[in-house]
């Protein structure tokens, strides 16, 4: 059964109700393999997503983190291996140009590990995404990119949306005509198990260029 999460930023540490989900998610612990989305950068770099993991008692036996550093022939011998992966958060530019240069996508979608993503790595393992200056990209033309496409839909993750929803919906309506955003800011999570979706905190789903506010169920 495909388990995929999508989460936002988490300031402190995971909630109670998503770290239980976790928990109960991730029976297999031999392999952590995280994504870099700097991978120029060695220091530190997902350090706060593993102490999220850490702080949930979700201990792996060992852990990879996959940048410039690893080969393309090792990294991706280490997703086929791997128990679950995580696409760090940081800049989803560089992220994505570093899936398709490393030939990752492909290798991620086939796994049958947990996968999870944060903020830029959320956004990168949805079917496609709006690169935007209103978005808060550093471009001039607005661009749809395309992510690893773990599940049918778009993610917008770890973005102001409470001040900014009309805004959200005005540049995100000609892509919710295609299929379905789901838009988050922080602390929260959107979960895909097998065919059902659980949402953690504020999340938002634009479809058909109206918008909504879902329920929790995690």
């Amino acid at each position: 059964m495909k388990t995929h999460y999508y989460l936002g930023w988490f300031n402190d540490f995971f909630p109670k109700n998503l770290s239980r989900a976790l928990q109960e998610d991730i029976v297999d612990r031999k392999s952590l393999v995280m994504i870099s989305s700097n991978p120029f950068l060695y220091e530190d770099d997902g350090a706060t997503e593993r102490s999220w993991l850490d702080q949930a008692d979700i201990i792996f036996d060992e852990y990879y983190l996959i940048n410039y550093r690893v080969q393309k022939e090792e990294a991706q011998v280490l997703i086929q291996n791997a128990s679950t992966i995580f696409l760090l958060g940081g800049n989803t530019l560089n992220q994505n140009d570093f899936l398709m240069e490393y030939e990752m996508s492909d290798l991620i979608k086939k796994s049958k590990a947990v996968v999870m993503g944060a903020s830029a790595g959320a956004i990168n393992m949805s079917a496609k995404w709006l690169c935007s200056k209103s978005l808060g990209y550093k471009v001039e033309i607005s661009s749809v990119y395309d992510g690893i496409g773990l599940d049918d839909f778009s993610v917008l993750s770890h973005f102001d949306l409470e001040n900014n929803i009309a805004l959200v919906q005005s540049e995100l309506s000609p892509l919710s005509e295609q299929m379905n955003i789901y838009a988050s800011n922080k602390d929260c999570a959107v979960r895909i198990k097998g065919d059902k979706i659980d949402i953690l905190g504020n999340v938002y789903l634009i479809s058909q260029s109206k918008i909504q506010k879902l329920d929790e169920t995690l």
